[in-house]
């Protein structure tokens, strides 16, 4: 432990973790769940990293989609994820041992509202988010919900071609809705989507939207994206009529800025204009209205959106109440190599990655901060930092020093935005337990501070062993993020 340069968190400040239901839940035959866009993701044994990161950003065939749908026999790791369904008090009993103020986690669609455009929810779902909630808030756990991280029912892909239907609007208002009137009691802090500019990326998991669905794929990814702000607005709209000011209704985003390469001109104009691409999501949503470099963007494009006068006036009326970001590597552009479209970036060589090539870069998060405190000046919630790695257990023990050295590095900086006027309310570890990784559907590619006892390929007990960053991260809770 060292003492931090910045220690100046709050005294409330919400220390924790953060997972999702599709990743840990497992247990998708029990309670009528239907399958998500999670569960249909094979492991695919015998890829290298680099393949498999080539894979995530493909997409899914709709042929594909419908045959691992159908399939009963292959192996598909978010069906079962680590069993938190059912292991959720013994598993929550551990995070508060570490003094968790906070937990991030989803309430699955899916099993909410099976098939998405059922008339009325899963009650048997709602009773068990229920009964996970009461054991959270007994154990002073403050629950912070994400209402879809990567779960559309796969029926709204095959049935309405995801997102882009604006058909899909109103079945997500009606979940939003059913979320509010259970648990609004209970739950103060919403995110409504799940890092909503990873459409640019993983856009079967954020829309639900098969590569070949569309003619022209990027105009209905940013159909999907304006439909999901839409939903948002008007769930936003929904909370404000429940006279309930503990109810905060938030979006999130996955770091997407970027460095230029160099100073010359050309690489420092293409990275203020990515840079504009990621802002475009929050723009939207706090500031309610469509930014001109957007309309340009997709006017040069040749793209055309459906967007009523009525999404204007409710966006416009219903910006968010905070922003969640999740943040583990930093990019850059050069303007030789790279063209004006997101996620088109270059390596950096000045900083070191990760074994999947995410590189290492603790000030990218106090860049990142800054740059959104700045622009919004909205509470901000750090939704998900963390480290994949591949842990090794010597004599039932787990010495993951890499671990809470990368945490330390990215939770002093954090500090430092607090001390330069950000006002960020929370910190959420990703996957405090290991779970199932969203990209590579890995058991071996570990974030927790807890392990689990479960291969690539499903073997294991599934037993839970506490690492040494365990004892880590209960003392920077401890000391309030004074020790590192």
């Amino acid at each position: 432990m060292k003492q931090s340069k910045y220690p100046f968190f709050p005294e409330n400040f919400l220390w924790g973790g953060a997972q999702a239901s599709s990743q840990a839940d497992g247990a998708y035959q029990e309670d009528n769940k239907g399958l998500n866009s999670s569960d249909v993701q094979p492991y695919l044994k015998g890829l290298s990293n680099d393949e498999i990161q080539k894979l995530e950003t493909q997409g899914m065939r709709l042929e594909q989609v419908q045959t691992n749908a159908a399939d009963k026999k292959g192996y598909y790791p978010k069906r079962f994820g680590i069993d938190f369904y059912h292991t959720y008090p013994e598993d929550l009993k551990l995070l508060a041992g570490m003094g968790f103020k906070t937990l991030r986690t989803s309430l699955d669609w899916s099993r909410i509202f099976p098939n998405g455009d059922d008339e009325e929810p899963n009650v048997s779902a709602l009773k068990h988010y229920d009964k996970m909630l009461d054991c959270m808030l007994d154990l002073g756990i403050e629950p912070i919900i994400t209402m879809n991280h990567y779960e559309t029912p796969i029926n709204i892909t095959l049935k309405y071609g995801g997102w882009p239907n604006r058909k899909v609007i109103p079945m997500f208002e009606k979940f939003g809705k059913t979320l509010l009137d259970w648990f609004g009691n209970k739950v103060k802090y919403w995110i409504v989507v799940n890092q909503i500019n990873m459409v640019q990326i993983e856009p079967f998991l954020s829309v639900g939207v098969c590569s070949d669905q569309y003619k022209n794929e990027e105009e209905a990814l940013y159909q999907a994206v304006h439909n999901q702000m839409v939903a948002a607005a008007w769930i936003k709209q929904y909370a404000t009529t429940l006279n309930n000011s503990d109810l905060h209704i938030g979006t999130m985003v996955a770091d997407g800025t970027v460095y230029p390469a160099s100073c010359k001109p050309d690489d420092v104009i293409l990275a203020m204009r990515q840079n504009r691409l990621q802002y475009f999501f929050t723009d939207v949503q706090f500031r309610g209205y469509y930014p001109e470099y957007a309309k340009n963007y997709f006017a040069k494009r040749g793209d055309h959106l459906d967007i009523e006068n009525d999404d204007l006036k409710l966006l416009k009326s219903n910006p968010m109440d905070f922003l969640a970001i999740s943040y583990y590597y930093s990019k850059m552009v050069d303007a030789s190599k790279n063209k004006y479209q997101p996620a088109d970036t270059t390596k950096n060589p000045y900083l070191k990655e990760n074994p999947w090539g995410w590189a290492v870069d603790p000030q990218g998060l106090y860049n990142t901060l800054s740059q959104y405190w700045d622009r919004y000046q909205k509470p901000i919630i750090i939704a998900e930092n963390g480290i994949g790695m591949y842990d090794e257990i010597e004599n039932n023990k787990i010495h993951d020093t890499y671990r809470s050295d990368y945490l330390s590095q990215h939770i002093e900086q954090v500090g430092r935005a607090i001390h330069d006027g950000a006002q960020v309310i929370a910190y959420c570890a990703w996957g405090p337990i290991d779970i199932v990784s969203c990209s590579s559907q890995q058991m071996s590619k570990r974030y927790g501070f807890i392990y689990v006892d479960k291969d690539d390929e499903g073997n294991g007990s599934g037993k839970r062993l506490l690492k040494d960053s365990y004892y880590w991260y209960k003392q920077v809770i401890a000391s309030n993020g004074k020790q590192l």
